[in-house]
């Protein structure tokens, strides 16, 4: 047990002083006050709120996530994006772009609830930071731009978000544009997300009218009045039931919307329905709110449905109800059941998130515990790495200043400090032995054990990579600073696994290959900044992979002589394209079931190295193969065949069938959105055209034209500049990665020919 003494001075030690006045004057500290105190450090877990902020580019988290600390006394000033003077938005990249790049945690406390909570990026280069966000957290907030509704971008993080099973609310921010549309969004969201939003308030005013809520669960007004005599920072507003006076359109708008949705939860929400048909079967609407809020939250929690708020982050407004749905519709880490926290029981189980490299205290690991107590100075074993670290010091994440403490329960997210081996998606368990006995549990549960072995069960699953799009050589200004950027690469990949480094073996260059040119140019600028390292990047080049045509089953045989000994070996093998998805290789490895039981572990091994090895490399240029599955038929050798021969054995017999198979050269296509004025659309067109375009759909979204196209990557280059000029600055557009796709034959040969220097 510590005392309020300890955790000041640990405040002073490790972060600015607004944070630890925010501790004194939110707590009231007293020196006697022990026992209020570990529920500070360790509130308990019902109280536990970890959620993260998704949405399209420039939807306003960051403004929405700066309003909630500043309404939480976490800081106070309100911070601005477009100052550069956001808690979250830390990076002097994302202060002079005005963008979020990185996720970045914070711990608040609202009312009676902790709230641990992740702001995430919205442009698509930066999409691994909000797949390992959604990975850990229990509920997330989705902000919408109520003139724009679903964007390109929403539909990518909310898939990502169903992916992982995350129950969501709706945020309606920028209620205040004059194209502001609550019921176009709220259709938006049926048609584009598939969703059933359930809609809890209506705005007060429209436009710059916009001027409060109402709460459709308890009809209460609030509104929020600009103070002549004190800033306008949102803290105080009027909140009062509706009444007579209020204004006769107001009044049916919400007694027309308090009735679809009280039937709109009866119709999701069984124990609801029966609780209107047996007590208030005379009259609905006299059903307490409370029990109202409770089906709602049960909706939320089962994702039959998806709350939605309204307000306006910018100005100010609605942000403190939406804090309060959020510890009330969102669940606490306990009501997400996950098998593994029965089975550790009370043993530590956590998985790595992130990792970010700190120049003083060294590689620093986000944590998600899910069971058991978290300890500084305690060793902990690594299931991924097979290895034991001790940890050292354990912190709870403010944006870029962090606060010491002595202990972490399950449901928090903590940073640690001292793991100097764990990646992202590594599993940390308190030892070899808890481990085992999960094992066994899970095993005695009826559980199968995957093919890796009993321990492989109870491993947390990682996070999904996607592959890299784009790649240039990177190069550092003198030889004596080459092995400065070999480190500064090292550091940079083990925070974001979405950057990839390797070797041209042919040019001995090093090769950077990442999610988009923004991508790239702020791992350049990084390396500048942060290493002190003035490197030079070649141009951009796309990502090309490749694939078979057709169906091919080949045999090759293998005979060498070394000193005294003869290794032979004969593989027979078929390899089959199949579907290509834009995640992973997509290229699948299997045995017949009679060989299977019959090859050794070493000669399996030796196998699927050789067969893995040759995806490696396609047969027309040497890019990596998608969609090829590969059967091993038969492996026979001669007693004595070392491993090493077998699997040069089955790379020949390989690449012998890729060739036989015939390739083809993929290339990766964009889905494109344009926001554009009707007077520019032609000149958009035409531009698009040009670049092998295929235009899907055109909307209407007021006075805009909205394109929903899809174009090759390779012919986006630059496209921002272009898009600008064409349109004079009033066009705006997103990118995300939508396939890989065949060339056409005449593109393929022309490809191939610049390959080859004939072009």
């Amino acid at each position: 047990m510590m005392s309020g003494r300890y955790l000041i001075t640990a405040g002073l030690q490790c972060c600015r002083c607004r944070v630890i006045c925010h501790v004194k004057r939110h707590y009231s500290f007293l020196p006697d006050d022990v026992k209020s105190l570990r529920a500070v450090v360790n509130p308990d877990i019902s109280k536990i709120r970890n959620i993260g902020i998704m949405a399209h580019i420039d939807a306003g988290k960051t403004t929405t996530t700066e309003r909630m600390l500043y309404y939480s006394g976490y800081t106070r000033a309100l911070g601005d994006v477009d100052d550069g003077d956001t808690v979250t938005d830390f990076m002097a990249q994302e202060r002079e772009r005005g963008i979020t790049i990185q996720s970045a945690a914070v711990t608040f406390d609202w009312k009676t609830h902790r709230i641990n909570l992740i702001d995430t990026p919205g442009h698509v280069d930066f999409t691994l930071e909000v797949e390992r966000a959604l990975r850990v957290l229990d509920g997330a907030v989705a902000v919408f731009d109520a003139s724009a509704g679903v964007e390109a971008q929403t539909l990518t993080v909310w898939r990502q978000a169903e992916k992982h099973h995350v129950p969501c609310l709706c945020f309606l921010n920028k209620m205040d544009k004059p194209a502001a549309n609550l019921r176009f969004s709220i259709q938006s969201i049926k048609q584009k997300l598939k969703a059933n939003p359930v809609l809890l308030q209506i705005p007060v005013g429209s436009g710059r009218d916009f001027s409060g809520v109402v709460d459709l669960l308890t009809n209460q007004k609030m509104i929020w009045k600009p103070k002549s005599m004190r800033p306008d920072d949102g803290r105080m507003f009027e909140s009062k039931p509706l009444d007579q006076s209020d204004e006769p359109e107001l009044l049916q708008a919400v007694s027309e919307a308090r009735a679809a949705l009280i039937e709109q939860v009866a119709d999701l929400d069984d124990e609801f329905a029966e609780l209107l048909l047996t007590d208030f079967s005379d009259n609905f609407d006299a059903v307490p709110s409370i029990k109202l809020q409770e089906a709602v939250r049960r909706v939320t929690l089962a994702r039959k449905g998806v709350p939605v708020l309204c307000g306006s982050s910018l100005r100010n407004k609605g942000v403190q109800p939406l804090l309060d749905a959020i510890t009330a519709y969102l669940p606490a880490p306990s009501e997400r059941h996950h098998d593994l926290v029965r089975w550790y029981k009370d043993d530590l189980c956590a998985l790595a998130f992130k990792v970010l490299h700190d120049k003083q205290r060294g590689p620093l690991v986000f944590l998600r515990i899910y069971s058991g107590t978290l300890k500084p100075q305690t060793a902990v074993h690594n299931i991924n790495r097979n290895s034991i670290e001790r940890m050292s010091r354990l912190l709870v994440p403010f944006a870029d200043q962090h606060v010491e403490i002595p202990s972490m329960t399950a449901g928090n997210i903590a940073l640690t400090v001292g793991l100097k081996q764990t990646v992202t998606g590594d599993t940390i368990v308190s030892s070899k032995a808890s481990a085992a006995a999960a094992a066994r549990r899970a095993q005695s549960d009826g559980v199968e054990s995957k093919k890796r072995g009993e321990q492989a069960s109870v491993v947390l699953s990682g996070v999904e990579v996607p592959d890299p799009v784009f790649f240039c050589t990177i190069e550092s200004p003198t030889m004596a600073k080459q092995a400065d950027l070999e480190n500064a690469l090292n550091c940079l990949q083990r925070e974001d696994p979405s950057l990839k480094v390797r070797l041209d073996p042919d040019s001995g260059q090093t090769i950077l290959c990442g999610m988009g040119e923004l991508h790239i140019e702020i791992i350049h600028d990084r390396i500048r900044r942060e290493y002190g390292i003035e490197t030079h990047l070649g141009p951009l080049q796309v990502a090309y992979r490749e694939s078979i045509l057709h169906e091919v089953s080949t045999t090759d045989t293998l005979d060498r002589t070394v000193g005294e000994r003869r290794h032979l070996a004969t593989v027979e093998l078929a390899i089959t394209p199949h579907e290509i998805s834009t995640t992973g290789s997509s290229c699948e490895l299997e045995f017949t079931e009679e060989l299977g039981g019959q090859l050794s572990p070493e000669i399996k091994e030796a196998v699927e190295n050789g067969v893995h090895s040759s995806y490696l490399q396609g047969p027309l240029l040497g890019y990596p193969l998608r969609g090829v599955s590969t059967l091993i038929k038969s492996v026979k050798m001669e007693p004595g065949t070392s491993p090493a021969m077998v699997s040069a054995c089955v790379s020949r017999c390989m690449l012998k069938a890729l060739r036989l198979a015939g390739g083809q050269v993929l290339e990766p296509v964009m889905s494109l959105e344009v926001t554009v004025g009707e007077e520019r659309l032609s000149s958009v067109l035409g531009d698009l055209a040009q670049r092998r375009g295929t235009i899907r759909d055109i909307q209407s979204r007021h006075d805009d034209k909205v394109l929903l196209a899809t174009v090759p990557l390779a012919e986006m280059m630059g496209y921002s500049t272009i898009l600008r000029t064409l349109t004079s600055g009033n066009a705006t557009f997103s990118l995300e990665l939508d396939t890989y796709e065949a060339m056409n034959p005449q593109d393929q040969n022309t490809l191939i020919k610049r390959m080859a220097g004939l072009l």
